[in-house]
């Protein structure tokens, strides 16, 4: 039997608008919901003049985050996988699966007539692609569905939703906290206003709520720094180690990050830095990069210390380092760094200090006064680090390079 919260079912009922706006807190029962709600909108249209889209920030997490879901509770003959055509089967009729998070995608739906589109994590996409989707819901059955988390008071979506009844848009939007989800087991809530305490993310995650990042990122870290450095690495704990590189340039320093992994991803932690602001020539920064990983490994003992993740815009200096390993016999594999959205490893590293899953070698101070300074950018009006040079900003970097291949592994393991 299936169980719907109060919120769920009050969505389910009255959410017959032009535009249905779930937006709220995390693991608040928000998108549950929509794996219901779906099927019954394409079914209503099917047949219809028009379009079926299906929208997110990227094709990679709608399969995640929309298109697997559905194929657990429906099954594979009703929902099919995103094809290389951009397209998904889903309860008979053909969607359109597409990346909105850069505006060159608005293209794709450039000409097309809507009369149905649900949007993941609207709050990611670009806001040209939603202004493109507006002028192409043109069927007076057209509907939309959307869900997201808060992000600032300046945001586009939010304006957009402000905007309604003075511009008399048809829209109907549910605010969800936390605590509106009965089912979440009390220590996963408990768990997840821990690891947001202190930060922007708690009124957003947590309450709710559209609020501007300020002042300092890290505030646990900041307020209790002594709490997360330690003198000894317990290498029997360790699993193994990576090494962040962020190359410098102008004002910035070069920096490496040395990142050891507890077995099972129980914590993290920062075992070497390294900074170097002056100028240096190519070969004395490969020559200082191994006697930095010569220290990483006398640190760690048996723990291995193989993958590298180094700044992919100094592909130069990237070939240099690889011809220096080999020359070296150094028995390192050296990798582009992912550079994922800054904001998704900010997140990361709030919450594994908040979860007290994240400790530092007390020699690393170059990396710890990273983490006790770094700041929002007050001026902007989006979420952006400050970068102009008065906070150490490629510590950071490189520690963000050296966790983000693991970084998704490591949150599915809470504690």
């Amino acid at each position: 039997m299936i169980i719907f919260s109060d919120m769920q079912k009050e969505f389910f009922r009255e959410a017959q608008h032009r535009w249905n706006i779930k937006c709220g807190a995390t693991r608040s029962g928000k998108t549950y919901m929509d794996y219901y709600l779906i099927p019954k909108r394409i079914r209503a249209c099917a047949g219809l003049p028009g379009k079926v889209l299906i929208l997110g920030n990227t094709k990679g997490t709608l399969q995640r985050n929309v298109i697997e879901p559905l194929r657990d509770i429906w099954g594979s003959r009703l929902v099919s996988d995103i094809k290389t055509d951009n397209t998904a089967m889903l309860f008979g009729e053909k969607c359109w699966c597409l990346g909105a998070d850069k505006f060159s995608q608005s293209d794709k739906i450039r000409g097309a007539s809507v009369k149905y589109c649900y949007g993941d994590e609207v709050v990611t996409w670009s806001e040209g692609v939603f202004d493109m989707l507006k002028s192409r819901m043109d069927k007076e059955y057209s509907k939309f569905d959307g869900t997201c988390n808060p992000e600032g008071r300046t945001h586009w979506f939010k304006k957009f939703l402000d905007s309604a009844q003075e511009k008399k848009i048809d829209l109907y939007l549910q605010s969800y906290t936390l605590d509106d989800n009965p089912f979440l087991p009390v220590d996963v809530s408990d768990a997840i206003k821990h690891e947001y305490a202190g930060t922007v993310f708690y009124d957003r995650y947590v309450l709710g709520k559209w609020t501007d990042a300020e002042g300092l990122i890290y505030r646990t870290f900041a307020d209790r720094t002594d709490d997360f450095i330690i003198d000894e690495i317990k290498t029997d704990e360790l699993a193994f180690a990576t090494v962040g590189v962020d190359f410098g340039g102008g004002s910035s320093a070069h920096a490496f990050n040395c990142t050891a992994f507890a077995k099972g991803f129980r914590y993290i932690v920062t075992v070497a830095d390294y900074k170097r602001k002056d100028a240096a020539t190519p070969q004395q920064l490969y020559d200082d990069f191994f006697v930095f990983l010569d220290v990483c490994r006398s640190r760690l003992g048996h723990i291995p210390v193989y993958d590298i993740y180094c700044d992919s815009a100094e592909q130069t200096l990237i070939g240099g380092l690889r011809t220096e390993a080999a020359r070296r016999k150094a028995h390192v594999d050296i990798h582009n760094a992912r550079k994922k959205a800054i904001n998704d490893r900010i997140r990361f590293y709030c919450i594994m200090q908040g979860a007290g899953r994240y400790f530092i070698h007390r020699s690393c101070s170059d990396t710890t006064e990273a983490f006790r300074t770094a700041v929002w950018d007050g001026r902007a009006t989006q979420d952006v680090r400050l970068d102009n040079g008065t906070t150490n900003i490629d510590n950071l970097d490189a520690q963000e390079y050296s966790t983000e291949p693991y970084m998704i592994d490591i949150m599915q393991r809470r504690g």
